[in-house]
């Protein structure tokens, strides 16, 4: 088996049609976490940007491979790919280093015996943040910290009922605020990425809330009540507009007749272009501090 982890561009690196995906933002994708120990044949590995994120990563990917077998793991020059060197020797691996099309790529073989495996799984892998008092881990959005941005749409949300959604729920903060209404009868957290899911089973012990890891664009919810979100409006770390309008549209489509859609948003972002033709009613809440909260009727 050879293990792919997220898209290298098919100009850097040659990817085998039978390679298999373990990238935790590829909902369905296998879980490197659960991958017998010195069992694949291969990988290759489109590194995260994160430190945290991206030691974790590569010590599962190297964990799982077995020894002396291939890997390729390489990330942008801007995005982690000058520290790979660094890092690929705490891990005892020898390799070669190229750079092509603005990526550092590293190949090389597993060593017999890799280093700081447990060290670098441990500092990456989920834990309980303090400050909020929630599970998380890093490389799940604002992972150690409240998002600003969710902290106003909390502190403005009505009371709500009925059947609803968190679209792009992370670790759960939002759900866990909107599951203080006992007129709330379910709430489907919906994210792309399988550790915010993970944590946010640990962080909403309650009945009345489902867990989907999923792509909200594709996710199949229909006849809601409500639906809150903040929107992301990046992608693989750059700035993708249309991202964000996708879970507008979204929304839209998901909300059944007089359904209600409250929303925060980066201020800088063209939300009223797709809101206004979208919604029956959209109000601006407020606008404040960076950030602008919608309230959007079907």
């Amino acid at each position: 088996m050879i293990a792919l982890y997220g898209t290298p561009p098919a100009d850097v690196v040659d990817l085998p049609a039978d390679a298999v995906q373990f990238s935790p933002l590829k909902p369905g994708a296998s879980v490197l976490e659960q991958q017998a120990q010195e069992s694949l044949d291969g990988l290759i590995m489109l590194a995260p940007p994160g430190t945290l994120e991206r030691r974790y990563s590569i010590a599962l990917g190297l964990r799982a491979l077995k020894p002396d077998a291939p890997f390729t793991i390489l990330a942008p020059k801007d995005r982690g790919g000058t520290r790979l060197r660094k890092e690929l020797q705490v891990f005892g691996c020898a390799f070669e280093e190229t750079a092509r099309a603005h990526h550092r790529i590293c190949t090389g073989a597993r060593p017999q015996r890799p280093t700081g495996i447990d060290e670098a799984l441990a500092d990456g892998g989920p834990r309980l943040i303090d400050d909020v008092g929630l599970w998380s881990q890093p490389g799940v959005f604002s992972y150690d910290r409240l998002d600003p941005g969710t902290a106003m749409l909390i502190e403005h949300l009505p009371v709500l009922r009925g059947r609803g959604a968190d679209f792009g729920c992370g670790i759960g903060i939002l759900a866990h605020a909107v599951l203080t209404s006992d007129k709330v009868t379910e709430i489907a957290l919906v994210d792309i990425d399988r550790r915010a899911i993970e944590c946010a089973q640990h962080n909403v012990a309650d009945a009345r809330a489902r867990f989907l890891w999923a792509d909200i664009r594709t996710a199949e919810l229909a006849d809601l009540d409500f639906v809150v979100m903040n929107a992301p409006f990046h992608d693989a770390g750059a700035e993708d507009q249309k991202l964000a309008l996708g879970f507008v549209q979204r929304a839209a489509q998901a909300l059944g007749k007089g359904g209600v859609c409250f929303m925060v948003a980066n201020r800088h972002l063209p939300y009223e272009a797709i809101l206004t033709p979208t919604f029956k009613r959209t109000e601006l809440v407020i606008e404040t501090g960076g950030y602008k909260i919608y309230e959007a009727h079907k």
